[in-house]
C-alpha cells in the first residue's frame, strides 16, 4: 500500500488531502506544518474530521520524507525548491501543485526530477486537464490571422497570485497548439490606451471575489462568431483527489517531470 506525506496538511488543501487518501485507500505516513504552528501534536485523522489515524501534524519535512513513499506539496513557493531537494535526497516521488514560482524555483524542481519522478499541475482536476488537451488542439485548428484567444479565469478573494497557474497553463496549451512561446504572445495586463489587439497575441483577464473555487474560460473569437471552452469547479475535492491519484501513479515511476496529462494518458 502505498504511503503519502502531506507538507501543510493543516490548511484547507492539506486537510482536504488527507481525507482524499484516507478514501484511496492509501496510508497516511504523516503531515507537516510550520514550526510553532498550532496543528503541531494535532492527528491528521483528527484534522481531516475522520477518525484518528495515530499519526500526528510535526514540523519535520526531512522525517516526513524519509518515511512516506510519496509527498504532497501544495504550500508556498518560497518552499518548493527545499521541498525538491529533500525529495531528490530522499529518493521519494513529490506531486506538486504549488503555483507562482519563479524561474529559480522552477529550477530546483526541475533538477530535482533528474533524480526523482515529480509529477506537477497547475490543476489536478480532471475536467480541466481536459480542457487544456481540446484548447490545444482548437487552437492547432484556428490559425491567428482569423481567431483572437483569451484567457479568463476567476478566485476567491483570497487567492494570491494572478493569472493563476491554472490560466496559465491553458494559454501554454494555446500557444503550444499554435507552435509559439507563450511569453512572446501574452498579454497580462491592458490598462489605458492599449492600442489595438495584436494579432497573434494570447489575452488573459483575472477575476476576484467571493468564495469562488475557479473558473476557466478560453475564449476564442474570430468575426461573426465565438467559442468558449469552459470549466468550473465547485468543490475543492476535485483537486485533492486528482493529487492522490497523480501520487499513487508517481510511486515507484523512474525519475522526471510528468504532468496530469501523462498520470490521465491524454498527452
Amino acid at each position: 500500500m502505498t504511503s503519502i506525506g502531506i507538507l501543510g496538511c493543516a490548511g484547507r488543501m492539506g486537510r482536504s488531502l488527507i481525507a482524499a487518501g484516507i478514501d484511496a485507500g492509501a496510508t497516511i505516513a504523516g503531515g507537516t506544518e510550520r514550526p510553532g504552528a498550532v496543528a503541531i501534536g494535532i492527528d491528521l485523522g483528527t484534522l481531516a474530521g475522520r477518525d484518528p489515524l495515530g499519526v500526528a501534524v510535526t514540523d519535520d519535512a526531512a522525517a516526513l520524507f524519509a518515511l512516506a513513499d510519496v509527498v504532497i506539496d501544495f504550500t508556498a513557493p518560497v518552499a518548493a525548491p527545499s521541498h525538491a531537494t529533500l525529495a531528490a535526497k530522499a529518493g521519494k516521488a513529490l506531486v506538486i501543485g504549488t503555483t507562482g514560482l519563479s524561474v529559480d524555483q522552477q529550477a530546483a524542481i526541475d533538477l530535482a526530477a533528474s533524480h526523482v519522478p515529480v509529477v506537477q499541475a497547475a490543476n489536478f482536476s480532471l475536467g480541466v486537464n481536459l480542457l487544456a488537451a481540446l484548447t490545444r488542439k482548437v487552437a492547432s485548428i484556428l490559425g491567428p490571422s482569423q481567431w483572437d484567444i483569451e484567457v479568463i479565469e476567476m478566485h476567491h478573494r483570497h487567492k494570491v497570485d494572478a493569472p493563476s497557474g491554472t490560466a496559465l497553463a491553458l494559454g501554454r496549451a494555446a500557444a503550444d497548439g499554435r507552435g509559439v512561446d507563450l511569453d512572446t504572445v501574452s498579454d497580462r495586463v491592458r490598462d489605458g490606451h492599449t492600442g489595438a489587439r495584436v494579432p497573434g497575441h494570447i489575452g488573459f483577464a483575472t477575476l476576484r471575489g467571493g468564495d469562488v473555487v475557479g473558473e476557466h474560460t478560453v475564449l476564442f473569437a474570430a468575426d461573426g462568431e465565438r467559442l468558449e471552452l469552459t470549466h468550473k469547479a465547485t468543490d475543492r475535492g476535485i483537486f485533492s483527489r486528482g493529487a492522490v491519484h497523480a501520487a499513487l501513479w508517481a510511486a515507484g515511476k523512474a525519475p522526471g517531470r510528468y504532468d496530469m496529462a501523462h498520470v490521465l494518458e491524454i498527452a
